[in-house]
């Protein structure tokens, strides 16, 4: 079957919707949380087709020290002489500029590469990423988990030196080849999703970002406190009307409310997407007037889920969500 969609992308007229150029990125870091830094970084340049142009790799001193070496094997004596982030800023800028960026878990490497170009005062030019894990749910790839391993065995990829920044990029530019020609035959909606800024505050006044490069601009973000971290994401308001609750056995309908609670399977800004294209309307708070809860772990008692108990709020699935969003009545007209 995949064999059969990768001829037939070969054979038939590339998607115009898709891509021009991806960059194929990977991250090590000190650790998971917001203020971890860098440790290295590849990236693999591909074109619109998927075709390795070239890879780039670098150390990073994170100047503090450098979390689990056991997993990605640099130590505070290699990473000593390497150069701080601002000082590759603007040759990692050159390999993202005006591509997608393709990781696997896009939106831990993205949040990673975003709060560094924040603290150098830069914002790095990238206005997509296409995470592989939400690729590979949507051409149902035959995968025992998600782990990058895993991918790469589907595609016969040999996997040299895991959590080596250049050799996961390379595992995964060569799993992602594949899969794009699959996509592309089988006439696949690539799940794109916008990467927006970030930006480190140590006070309550906007600070000027400039774009690394040549031809820099300026843009200014607004703060939610003091040493915040905050996406400048905002939504259009959704134009209908909410017609009220959720009931279960029945569609849903444009203009519902939708609050979600809890990790999702799928990346949340990829379903938040997909809801507003269907008509819905994205709540971020939880009140009576919502009209549906969407959560993997009802009974966690997170301040949504005990609201949505005393409200009577319908809850219901990740799972059954998707299935729902598969056929929203339109809004009542009037």
């Amino acid at each position: 079957m995949l064999e059969d969609q990768t001829t037939a992308a070969s054979a038939a007229t590339w998607p115009a919707a898709y891509p021009t150029g991806y960059a194929v990125v990977d991250v090590e870091t000190t650790g998971l949380a917001r203020d971890d830094r860098i440790v290295s970084a590849a990236v693999y340049r591909l074109d619109a087709r998927g075709e390795v142009e070239d890879h780039w790799y670098t150390l990073v001193n994170p100047q503090r020290d450098p979390g689990p070496v056991w997993i990605h094997g640099l130590t505070t004596e290699l990473l000593a002489d390497a150069p701080l982030f601002k000082d590759i800023a603007d040759e990692f800028a050159a390999r993202l500029a005006d591509r997608v960026l393709v990781a696997h878990n896009a939106v831990f490497d993205w949040s990673m590469i975003a709060r560094e170009y924040a603290r150098a005062e830069l914002t790095a030019p990238v206005r997509q990423r296409l995470c592989t894990i939400a690729l590979s749910k949507e051409l149902r790839l035959p995968l025992p988990n998600h782990k990058l391993e895993s991918l790469a065995a589907h595609f016969g990829v040999e996997q040299r030196q895991a959590h080596n920044a250049l050799d996961d990029a390379r595992v995964l530019a060569e799993a992602f080849r594949p899969s794009l020609k699959a996509a592309a035959g089988g006439g696949v909606r690539l799940p794109l999703l916008e990467c927006l800024p970030l930006t480190e505050w140590s006070d309550g006044a906007p600070r000027i970002v400039r774009q690394p490069g040549p031809g820099s601009s300026y843009s200014s973000y607004s703060s939610s406190g003091p040493g915040s971290w905050r996406p400048s994401r905002k939504r259009p308001a959704c134009p209908y009307p909410n017609p009220g609750r959720y009931e279960p056995g029945k569609p849903l309908q444009q203009g519902m409310r939708v609050a979600f609670s809890g990790d999702t399977s799928v990346e949340r800004e990829l379903l938040e997407d997909r809801a507003v294209e269907a008509g819905l309307h994205i709540a971020t708070s939880l009140s009576r007037l919502t009209s549906l809860l969407v959560t993997n772990d009802p009974d966690s008692g997170t301040s949504k889920t005990v609201k949505a108990r005393s409200f009577g709020t319908p809850v219901i699935d990740e799972a059954a969500f998707g299935q729902l969003l598969q056929d929203v009545a339109p809004a009542a007209e009037g």
